[in-house]
């Protein structure tokens, strides 16, 4: 009894922590996103709350929990209340397994990297009850775009991820950064690596991706009848996803949390928030493809390629 009682505690006391971590995150990559866009766009961004705006996304998000919850009429009140809660919960759960550093770890699971996969796929879900509740015809085309991304963009992210699973032969996070010692897998496996950052910015609904919300047809998308801290939820999520693709792409092609001199949480953030900034990057430099292009790129272009990568990889395991 006392060993459960310890180990929930245990448990507990990292969830929160993991909590204080996503929304310290996410203020962090809100606000780095405004000054990446306002420098490249040749602007300042915000500066007049604190430090160059350092503090207006805190700001920001004090006046969202002081906004009005509006919900509408003839929506489905259950799952339209849901809907942000399904999105923001599957985040927390991919915290548990990523290796930050040697020791800076939840839960070390031997299928890891599938248990990220798993709950990332309830993301497309949290969309689509928020369209289809939102009894909204722009939120459901947003829902549905959504649907038929994720499906088209899954599959390849899923097999650029088996081409190093392959080659390490474990399923396991640690594992697949202890085989980099020496070499980084992203020089055995460039092209995997240029797939996923493609597919990891498309799950994410990225620009130029960013078909579920596109704002110029759409008002918002899925999330166009959300107010207040509803509507933050989702943004919460968001951004909180893109720290999770990458991170797992740190770990499968740059070697995690491994590095000379600095400390390994140190090296690890520095990788993901390179990654981050070049998502960042592709928003302000690429418009935004129509829905048939997007489709086209994931079924005839970029699941064709991740096949031959991943029979290529078979094959040079085989015979090497």
């Amino acid at each position: 009894m006392q060993f459960l009682l310890a180990e929930g505690a245990r448990i507990g006391i990292s969830l929160i922590g993991v909590i204080g971590l996503v929304s310290i995150n996410a203020l962090f990559l809100i606000w780095m996103e405004r000054k990446v866009s306002a420098h490249i766009q040749l602007r300042p961004g915000p500066m007049e709350v604190g430090f160059h705006g350092a503090l207006q996304t805190i700001a920001d998000a004090l006046k969202l929990i002081g906004k009005e919850l509006i919900t509408p009429e003839d929506a489905d009140k259950l799952i339209y209340l849901l809907a942000p809660i399904v999105m923001f919960l599957p985040v927390l759960v991919s915290f548990i397994v990523i290796p930050f550093s040697p020791t800076l770890l939840i839960r070390d699971l031997n299928v890891g990297i599938l248990l990220i996969f798993a709950f990332s796929t309830m993301a497309v879900l949290a969309i689509l009850m928020a369209g289809w509740s939102s009894n909204n015809k722009y939120s459901l085309l947003g829902a549905i775009r959504s649907v038929a991304q994720t499906i088209a963009y899954e599959i390849p992210l899923l097999i650029t991820a088996m081409s190093v699973i392959i080659m390490v032969g474990s399923l396991k996070l640690t594992d697949i950064v202890a085989y980099q010692a020496t070499v980084w897998n992203v020089l055995f496996q460039p092209l995997a690596f240029i797939l996923f950052i493609i597919c990891g910015t498309a799950e994410t609904n990225r620009a130029p991706f960013d078909i579920p919300e596109a704002e110029s047809e759409l008002v918002a998308g899925f999330h166009t009848e959300y107010s207040g801290m509803r509507f933050a939820i989702f943004f919460l999520a968001e951004y909180t996803n893109m720290f999770i693709v990458s991170a797992v792409a740190t770990v499968l092609f740059l070697g995690g949390w491994r590095g000379p001199i600095l400390p390994p949480l140190v090296w690890f953030l520095l990788k993901v928030y390179a990654i981050i900034f070049l998502m960042m990057w592709f928003r302000w430099t690429f418009p935004r493809l129509r829905f048939d292009q997007l489709i086209t790129l994931g079924w005839k272009i970029l699941i064709p390629l991740s096949l031959a990568n991943l029979i290529l990889t078979a094959l040079a395991i085989k015979i090497f």
